[in-house]
């Protein structure tokens, strides 16, 4: 088992360290790029992505999902999204199938989307980069791919994450499809520590439509709104519209890309919270 999470441990550390170096590279470009610097910085860029999606391919979290099996763990759970991937989950299921499946053990997949199958390569592939071209090729493969499935993912909720993962695992070994976001505030216990809160403060890089289909700050706000506690957020970009924000219903959502502003925004937040008490009181 030590071995198996060592393994692990490394592999996520390696991805993580990628993103952050690639979020640097970004950063860099938007602020302080010099001139005709951007080609060269775009190209750093596509190379890092592509290292992280040879390590984020499903066939790897296959092997993982056997590896904890074969370890002895009767429930395993696999959290997914953000893979870069979108084959449908076929890497994995593969792989997993060639290690002997589940013999028996549990499989819970926590998700971070409600999407449904079909629509994994027009609504993600082109955060990844893909052409129009590429997406319309990526979508037909989803289709041939849930046509030969077991069970057909296409229309079921949560089936879409990571490139059609959840899917793909659902389809061919009954797994179980979780709300990661409702998974993890369950866990610590999120619903008591919010009602004896003055208000919640959550985030999101990017704010948009999708973060109202799964995301962890769409339930941490649901959560709120049905409690009666004010809910606040601070965002890299605010891309919601108006009919979007309203459902939402968050109180405040201040965008904020550096330290400086990030720490400009808390105070600010404190200052409006600090105030609704003394106007509550």
């Amino acid at each position: 088992m030590s071995s198996a999470i060592s393994e692990l441990r490394e592999w996520t550390a390696e991805i993580s360290d990628f993103r952050r170096i690639s979020a640097l590279l970004r950063w860099d470009q938007e602020t302080q790029m010099p001139a005709l610097g951007a080609s060269m910085r775009a190209e750093q860029v596509a190379t890092l992505e592509r290292l992280t999606h040879e390590r984020f391919i499903s066939e790897r979290t296959g092997e993982l999902i056997a590896a904890a099996i074969e370890t002895g763990a009767r429930s395993v759970h696999v959290t997914v999204g953000g893979s870069a991937s979108t084959d449908g989950g076929a890497g994995a299921v593969a792989a997993l199938k060639e290690r002997g499946g589940l013999r028996g053990a549990r499989l819970v997949v926590l998700c971070d989307v409600r999407t449904p199958f079909e629509l994994a390569a027009e609504i993600f592939a082109p955060q990844k980069g893909a052409t129009p071209e590429q997406v319309k090729l990526l979508a037909a493969r989803l289709d041939e791919l849930a046509a030969a499935m077991p069970r057909d993912p296409r229309g079921v909720p949560m089936t879409g994450a990571a490139g059609g993962l959840s899917g793909g695992l659902w389809a061919h070994f009954d797994a179980e499809l979780v709300g990661g976001a409702s998974a993890v505030l369950d866990a610590v216990d999120y619903d008591a520590r919010m009602r004896r809160a003055l208000a919640v403060v959550t985030g999101e890089g990017r704010i948009d439509r999708q973060s109202l289909v799964g995301k962890l700050v769409s339930e941490v706000a649901t959560r709120a709104r049905q409690a009666g506690v004010p809910c606040h957020a601070v965002v890299g970009r605010n891309e919601l519209d108006l009919f979007d924000a309203r459902i939402l219903d968050l109180q405040m959502v201040l965008e904020a890309s550096t330290l400086d502003e990030i720490s400009s925004a808390g105070e600010r937040l404190a200052g409006e919270i600090a105030a609704q008490r003394a106007h509550g009181a």
